[in-house]
């Protein structure tokens, strides 16, 4: 009996712990990093053309050693609060495994807490990211690959330093001339083809 109680607890304990381990909730880390971005208030950028160059760095008003825990830095281009509106798949939520609000890779790069210079990264906008309002946000990771500390373009609410990313229509002007002139030559092939086949006929009955 006693045997068994001990199987039971020992189970208990496991499941709570894999189910504890690897919840990281944003609300529980710290603003560590300074991040900037170039893109201005209200500044409309072109998905496929236009870059965006991000900074980042330690506030340097903290104490030595808070870093000692990062090893990498990934930064990421994240919806604002009025481009998730009504769309679930963009949710922002507090465990961040669960949460949608940053899934745009920027980069990731090694964290180097020896030097606390500032780090640069110019990005060229993808294709593929979607028409909206963003802003950009680092996590700093610790050796266990999880969420140590943050930091981010916009305030806490996010309603600051916000940008928006024009999407590519997946239309071009080029493809809608030839379109139309395709139309045209086909119309235009298609008299002549009658015109052809009507003297034909005309011929054809006079010979006869």
């Amino acid at each position: 009996m006693a045997a068994h109680r001990l199987v039971v607890v020992s189970l208990l304990i496991f499941c709570f712990a894999g189910s504890c381990y690897g919840k990281v909730h944003f609300s529980s880390l710290k603003k560590t990093l300074d991040v900037t971005a170039s893109p201005k208030q209200g500044q409309v950028l072109e998905a496929g053309t236009d870059k965006i160059t991000v900074t980042w760095a330690l506030n340097n008003t903290l104490p030595t050693g808070t870093d000692s825990a990062y090893k990498t830095i990934k930064v990421k281009l994240c919806y604002a609060p009025i481009s998730q509106k009504d769309r679930a798949w963009r949710k922002t939520e507090d465990e961040l495994s669960r949460d949608k609000t940053c899934q745009h890779k920027i980069v990731a790069k090694p964290y180097d807490a020896s030097n606390r210079t500032v780090q640069r990264f110019e990005w060229v906008i993808e294709r593929d990211v979607p028409k909206a309002t963003y802003f950009v946000r680092a996590y700093a990771f610790d050796s266990n690959g999880e969420e140590v500390a943050y930091g981010q373009t916009t305030d806490a609410k996010k309603s600051s330093n916000l940008f928006e990313i024009n999407s590519i229509s997946g239309r071009h002007a080029s493809l809608d001339i030839c379109s139309v002139c395709f139309s045209a030559f086909s119309v235009v092939a298609l008299f002549v083809f009658f015109y052809i086949e009507k003297r034909k006929a005309k011929a054809s009955s006079s010979s006869k």
